[in-house]
């Protein structure tokens, strides 16, 4: 099984990515959550090259990806489910939960400390709020965010296969819920105990830093929940609500040599956790 994931993990997680991309973007324009505020063929075609730019980074420095550091842990009988071994289906029910809350407690991090914030808030710059925003992200941070998932994945030992579900579910996960998409509110109340909704996901993008620093998860709700930092709704209300931060309001902004340097421009402001106004509420 492993060795048969590893010869076919691109091609799955490719082929996983263009579908829900696609159903996606066919969902914006059938039923759209929100106006958008800026001319969508300028947004993509930028937000969509740093896709592209990311991919082939990650590819060239980690070629094993994840996959392929869990089958390089089981090869050598390390993590603690190589060393303490759970029957198969357990393992890959239990690695996909703790792999999730690593990622849920890395993007806690990542607003927490001044100097990741940087990096992580070329996210949080779009102005508009859809599929795209979903794989917008420094190529800084995605190199750093790769070498806590192997890090994790090196002290875990899940199976190969428990790797590839958790990287096709949050690339799916990261698509659905940045979404400009309408569902009705009832089915978003029930569906946000099994999976981040687009409404729910969009409270973070609020220009409102105490809005700003909640609603952490990608894939599972849950642990926004037990950790006290979920809110339920934007103060001002999804269709008015203002996505983005503070700095990198222009439109020049959302131009892809912008978006690389921003890290490296201007300050903090308010957004890490801890100097928020009003953070503690």
């Amino acid at each position: 099984m492993d060795a048969f994931l590893l010869g076919h993990e691109v091609p799955v997680r490719l082929g996983a990515f263009v579908a829900i991309f696609a159903a996606m973007a066919a969902w914006e324009l059938a039923a759209p959550r929100r106006a958008l505020r800026e001319r969508k063929p300028v947004r993509w075609t930028n937000n969509l090259a740093l896709v592209v730019a990311n991919s082939v980074l990650v590819r060239a420095i980690f070629p094993l990806a994840a996959v392929g550091v869990a089958g390089f842990a089981a090869e050598r009988g390390m993590g603690v489910l190589n060393i303490f071994p759970l029957p198969y289906a357990a393992a890959v029910v239990l690695s996909v939960l703790v792999l999730d809350v690593a990622i849920y407690l890395q993007h806690l991090m990542f607003h927490a400390v001044p100097l990741l914030w940087r990096l992580h808030r070329v996210h949080h710059a779009d102005l508009d709020f859809d599929v795209t925003t979903g794989a917008r992200f420094h190529p800084l941070e995605i190199v750093l965010s790769m070498l806590i998932k192997f890090a994790v994945i090196l002290a875990l030992g899940p199976p190969a296969l428990a790797a590839l579900i958790f990287e096709v579910l949050l690339n799916a996960t990261s698509m659905f819920n940045h979404g400009n998409v309408r569902m009705p509110a009832r089915i978003d109340r029930l569906l946000r105990w099994l999976v981040v909704t687009p409404d729910m996901h969009r409270v973070h993008h609020s220009i409102d830093p105490r809005e700003t620093n909640r609603n952490f998860g990608f894939n599972l709700p849950w642990w926004d929940r037990l950790f006290g930092t979920y809110r339920a709704q934007p103060r001002a209300g999804h269709d008015a609500m203002t996505i983005g931060i503070e700095q990198f309001r222009a439109p020049r902004e959302l131009r892809l040599d912008r978006m690389l340097l921003q890290p490296f421009r201007a300050d903090t402001g308010a957004y890490p956790i801890g100097r928020s106004r009003g953070a503690a509420r």
